[in-house]
């Protein structure tokens, strides 16, 4: 075999290699998009204010997402449940971009506060804007799993308050 065949023999197996290569990498799914928070009973002692000092993670709670395209049509909404340590996360399922910018999560979504078990801390507080709901923040986080990506966004933290206080 003269060297010319041997070096087009060589290349041609490095080609078959890299190509094989190729179809053997994970499969991702496009990059999904979530929101995670958490959500807290407000202590009576600041009640009215931003503050979480003394406050206590809710589990069970509820928050909604509702997410509005640039029409100002709601095209995506959930109810999501927090752990028992009141962090929620909300892998927002069917979401869609119609607008690249206008209807990016930052601009079209926000997050409120539905429900609280706990019937001495029920009330709602407008702690980061959770009476209208509250905006999102892009942390530069991204999860990725074998075959998974999120963009993961902040909300929050949101808040419920009880209806007596002393």
């Amino acid at each position: 075999m003269s060297a010319k065949n041997l070096l087009s023999l060589s290349l041609l197996l490095l080609l078959l290699c890299i190509a094989a290569a190729d179809t053997t990498r994970p499969a991702y799914k496009p990059i999904s998009v979530a929101i995670e928070g958490l959500v807290y009973c407000q202590s009576c002692q600041k009640l009215g204010t931003w503050s979480l000092s003394g406050a206590k993670a809710i589990s069970g709670a509820k928050i909604s997402v509702i997410c509005k395209n640039h029409n100002n049509q709601v095209n995506f909404y959930k109810v999501y449940e927090t752990n028992k340590d009141g962090y929620f996360y909300a892998e927002l399922v069917g979401y869609k971009m119609n607008h690249p910018v206008l209807d990016h999560p930052l601009q079209a979504c926000k997050v409120k506060p539905v429900y609280s078990p706990l019937s001495d801390c029920n009330l709602l507080t407008n702690l980061n804007y959770g009476l209208v709901g509250a905006p999102l923040r892009y942390e530069k986080k991204l999860v990725v799993g074998p075959h998974y990506r999120a963009a993961v966004y902040a909300a929050g933290p949101l808040a419920f308050h009880p209806e007596k206080c002393l």
